[in-house]
């Protein structure tokens, strides 16, 4: 799986985690644990909020350019919710048919 959707995968199942808690720390999926630049998941998160996947980002521009990503009130939607279900009946087809390669 390539690198990029491993990050956005991570970034949804940390998120889908966190709907059993009222106060989560997202800590866990912040650029430096991810081990990606700080621009790549600023890109990340707004490209996941811009394709419905989660809300509550909100991206505030300056005007030398710089811009600020706030993901304080982050939350998956029900869009990114049936992406991880079909995501994850892909990850598990894919390894039965790897498997079966295997054997071959």
């Amino acid at each position: 799986m390539n690198d990029n959707f491993k990050c956005i995968y991570t970034i949804l199942k940390t998120l889908e985690a966190a709907l059993d808690y009222s106060d989560c720390d997202f800590g866990g999926i912040d650029h430096t644990c991810l081990e990606i630049s700080k621009q790549r998941y600023d890109a990340y998160m707004e490209m996941l909020s811009d394709a419905g996947y989660i809300k509550g980002v909100k991206i505030r521009e300056y005007v030398g350019g710089e811009r600020k990503v706030d993901i304080s009130g982050v939350q998956i939607t029900l869009k990114g919710l049936e992406y991880l279900s079909e995501n994850g009946i892909m990850q598990r087809m894919y390894k039965a048919a790897k498997g079966i390669k295997d054997l071959i």
